[in-house]
């Protein structure tokens, strides 16, 4: 592959910065309800809530409880771009790269996204929640319903990811697969993806091209 036709983006951590915002909600979460579980914000990332509820909360209170904190948090927090995001995405839009989200998290959460940062459904020519697929990152679904609602091989996808679930479910799905150090070290993921870089800054299309 010479040039590639789509771009698949995580959210949190890829296109926002927000994972430190997630570590802190759901560390104080595991602390109050599961403090025999010792880093629970990491064993949970990239998980979806429905997962995350049937694994550990299965209490249908709880659950609701939960949920009403956690759409309280995601209201008020800041959806602040990775370093270069914006100006990336532009680039390789410039180029007929047609892009989409491929995320974690729910319908609910992405109208929270909207709200906060209006400019960002414009930018993107599909989004993917985790209502549209059964299983989750690294399950390779998603990034495979990805292509084909595009109506693209695998080898014309290109997937960027900070997570270790999302890395590895790019890679399973065939796809040339980009690993942000904005989440991890560096050197934590760069044997795990095809290339790594810090975030999207001077990042463009003729690089990943050239990648290819």
């Amino acid at each position: 592959m010479s040039s590639f036709k789509v771009a698949l983006f995580d959210l949190d951590g890829t296109i926002f910065d927000t994972e430190k915002l997630y570590s802190v909600f759901w560390g104080n979460i595991g602390r109050k309800y599961h403090p025999e579980i010792e880093n629970f914000d990491k064993i949970i990332k990239g998980t979806t809530l429905t997962q995350i509820y049937g694994c550990y909360f299965p209490d249908v209170q709880l659950q609701q409880e939960i949920t009403r904190e956690l759409d309280e948090w995601e209201k008020n927090m800041k959806y602040e771009f990775v370093p270069g995001a914006e100006d990336f995405i532009a680039d390789i839009k410039k180029h007929g790269v047609q892009c989409a989200v491929v995320t974690s998290s729910n319908e609910k959460k992405m109208q929270s996204v909207c709200n906060a940062v209006p400019e960002f459904a414009n930018m993107f020519d599909k989004i993917l929640t985790a209502e549209m697929f059964a299983a989750s990152k690294p399950n390779p679904d998603c990034y495979l319903l990805g292509a084909k609602l595009f109506g693209v091989g695998i080898d014309e996808c290109v997937v960027f990811e900070d997570a270790f679930t999302g890395i590895e479910a790019g890679m399973r799905a065939g796809m040339f697969t980009v690993g942000l150090a904005t989440t991890n070290p560096r050197e934590a993921i760069e044997k795990k993806c095809n290339v790594v870089f810090d975030d999207f800054t001077n990042l463009t299309y003729n690089d990943v091209v050239e990648l290819l």
